[in-house]
């Protein structure tokens, strides 16, 4: 639930400070929705679209207000770290095949919207240095050095994977923080769910997790190792960004930047990994872990979306990736006898820039309950990936 703080001086703006000046400095955002299902979604605008009003006024009094005159949460983005904000972020509900309108205006007496459920992100150095990040519906993990290095001296609560880790959440509210406090004096406090929250009970070993990647090569997987550094570049209620780096991997040499975005209310962390190698790669694989072989996996090369559908303890979880399917050389549900080398492989041509989107569900969470459910999702996805708002500014 979105709220605004009171103030006096809110009320005194609320009252009287909607002057002729205010109106002459208002832009409207129009979004166009062509696709026929309702989209509730984060909306970046170039701070280039907004320069006219920026000219005039300062970014911290811009307000954002729907079509019933609420106002809605927003969120500067920096992305490139060089102090200067670059895009606007505000989150937009459009019907199918309809249009909704918004208004932006200067009103610095008037309260930010604010939320209790936000995107969040940080490296846990209090859990050996895992970096982990949530939104109001999923949550996810990496490992970083010194899980590695304690790792190869054989400490069993360390872990050595470039994979992706998923924690399942039935809870709109963040649970990173509280999480790895419990963990401090209790090191199954997260993989217990006691308190109807969630809990993790995925393994990832040296699988790829929900959407790691590695390079395919001779029937085997090529991987790297756990990240080497990491830097959060935003966190905040409607989407977190951060970056992993690794050590050159394989017999390629490759060396790997990855950028990692998470928006709210959405069950796909956006995964983009550059690249440089020295020599040539023959592909990116990006993979999901089949675990046991005892879920169902599905692959769907002309819309671009891989699925895999299976019951963890007693309720079932959906995990996928969504690419877009003219860089996909082919896709295959791999089965082995040696212990998490079974994935389902998406192999993508070679490339400077890798883009794609991973993520889950969880059947407890009352976010999907079928495998039907969460095939939709995906192809949802697909689509609004393919079909981007329209962003017109007048």
């Amino acid at each position: 639930m979105v709220t605004v703080k009171n103030s006096f001086t809110g009320l005194l703006c609320a009252i009287g400070c909607i002057n002729s000046s205010t109106i002459h400095s208002q832009k409207i955002i129009e979004l166009n929705n062509t696709l026929d299902f309702p989209r509730k979604e984060v909306v970046a605008v170039p701070v280039s679209q907004l320069k006219s009003f920026l000219d005039k006024n300062k970014a911290t009094d811009l307000r954002i207000k729907d079509a019933k005159g609420q106002l809605v949460l927003i969120q500067w983005i920096d992305n490139n770290g060089d102090g200067k904000n670059d895009e606007l972020l505000f989150q937009a509900n459009v019907e199918g095949h309809q249009k909704a309108v918004y208004t932006i205006s200067p009103e610095p007496g008037t309260p930010l919207a604010e939320s209790e459920i936000s995107t969040y992100s940080r490296l846990v150095p209090e859990r050996v240095d895992d970096y982990a990040w949530e939104n109001d519906k999923v949550a996810f993990r990496m490992y970083g050095p010194k899980g590695q290095q304690e790792a190869l001296q054989g400490i069993k609560s360390s872990t050595l994977s470039s994979g992706v880790d998923i924690w399942l959440k039935r809870t709109q509210l963040p649970v990173i923080n509280k999480w790895y406090k419990g963990y401090l004096t209790d090191p199954l406090y997260y993989h217990k769910d006691t308190r109807g929250e969630g809990y993790d009970p995925y393994h990832v070993g040296n699988s790829r997790g929900t959407g790691g990647i590695g390079i395919w090569v001779n029937e085997k997987l090529q991987v790297s190792q756990n990240f080497v550094s990491s830097r959060t570049i935003a966190e905040g209620p409607l989407r977190t960004v951060f970056e992993l780096t690794y050590q050159p991997w394989s017999e390629f040499g490759v060396k790997e930047t990855k950028r990692i975005l998470l928006d709210l209310g959405s069950n796909f962390s956006k995964f983009e990994s550059d690249f440089t190698a020295e020599k040539p790669v023959p592909n990116y694989t990006i993979g999901i872990t089949l675990h046991k072989n005892e879920g169902e996996a599905k692959l769907n090369y002309k819309e671009g979306y891989y699925l895999h559908w299976e019951k963890i303890d007693d309720a079932f979880v959906g995990e996928g990736i969504v690419i877009d399917p003219r860089i996909v050389e082919k896709s295959m549900a791999f089965r082995s006898d040696v212990p998490d080398e079974s994935n389902l492989y998406v192999v993508t041509k070679p490339q400077d820039k890798l883009v794609y989107y991973a993520g889950f569900a969880w059947q407890k969470s009352g976010d999907i309950q079928t495998l039907q459910d969460w095939e939709n999702r995906l192809q949802k996805q697909s689509e609004i990936i393919r079909n981007p708002l329209i962003i017109t500014i007048k």
